[in-house]
């Protein structure tokens, strides 16, 4: 509530010196006799926030990398400007709205990440398959990393939006990949009656990539065909939409050529070693 003199007594500094202040004795005498009014430059209003007096100083930077340039206005500041003792200074604005989307962020990844891998164990019933299907996850940061430094966006809270919905695709394209290339291991084991060699087990790893290659690629394709109107789009929003995109766009298209062309392999290698202990197993139980 601003409790102020009606504006005829405050426009004029002569009307102001005359106006009447009581005094304890219950007489009025004119407010120039006890003090001398002088003109002087203040600020407008005074600011509070949790009962401190604040100011605010706005800023608009050309940037979109507001964590980077915080960091270095803050050097810049405590190399510059003496803080007087009581006084504080703190980052807000959208800079504070980043720090804790990105407090929140540091809980989120790791559970969505942990998520991932429980439901893969749960449709898997092991570990190693699991940890192999994990590896797309990298193959997608890959193209997402690269994609974001070639367009010259910075690492935010859309970003890793992005990133947390393409470690989600990115799972389920190494589940394809591995899904069918069980069965097309378990196929030949009935075939043959018994265990495969190394060489029959990469040729089955082949077979079984090569069943999924098609789907695979078109369901990337459809992905990022529905992903470029977003990149290139310059609507309300656009910019903030523009890196969510991205990192799926560029890591869509890494992780489907490497989960076709590197995962079979590292998952034919762990199938080859897990054949090798079974037969070490087996012949320790026939001497036993």
């Amino acid at each position: 509530v601003n409790v102020r003199y009606p504006r005829e007594l405050r426009d004029n500094m002569e009307q102001l010196k005359r106006v009447l202040i009581p005094t304890p004795t219950g007489t009025q005498i004119p407010l120039a006799l006890v003090a001398e009014l002088k003109l002087r430059r203040g600020p407008p209003a005074i600011k509070s926030e949790n009962s401190r007096p604040n100011a605010w100083v706005y800023v608009d930077i050309k940037t979109s990398d507001i964590g980077g340039y915080v960091a270095n206005a803050k050097e810049v500041v405590k190399a510059q400007v003496k803080i007087p003792a009581g006084y504080t200074l703190v980052w807000s604005g959208q800079f504070e709205y980043m720090e804790r989307a990105a407090e929140r962020l540091r809980i989120v990844v790791p559970v969505t990440l942990l998520v991932i891998f429980l439901l893969l164990y749960f449709n898997f019933r092991n570990i190693s398959e699991p940890l192999v299907v994990m590896l797309s996850i990298p193959f997608g940061l890959i193209g997402g990393f690269w994609l974001i430094y070639w367009l010259g966006f910075n690492m935010s809270v859309a970003v890793a939006v992005g990133f947390i919905a393409l470690a989600g695709v990115a799972a389920e394209i190494g589940v394809l990949v591995l899904t069918f290339i069980d069965h097309e291991i378990a196929r030949r084991r009935r075939d043959k009656g018994g265990h495969l060699n190394a060489k029959e087990i990469m040729e089955a790893v082949h077979a079984g990539t090569s069943e999924r290659v098609r789907p695979i690629v078109m369901t990337a394709t459809a992905i990022i065909a529905g992903l470029l109107p977003i990149m290139w789009g310059s609507a309300t929003g656009s910019s903030v939409m523009q890196r969510i995109a991205a990192p799926m766009v560029g890591g869509m298209a890494t992780v489907t050529i490497l989960s076709l062309l590197v995962l079979p392999v590292i998952y034919g290698l762990v199938l080859q070693f897990q054949e090798r202990q079974l037969r070490r197993r087996m012949a320790k139980s026939e001497v036993a």
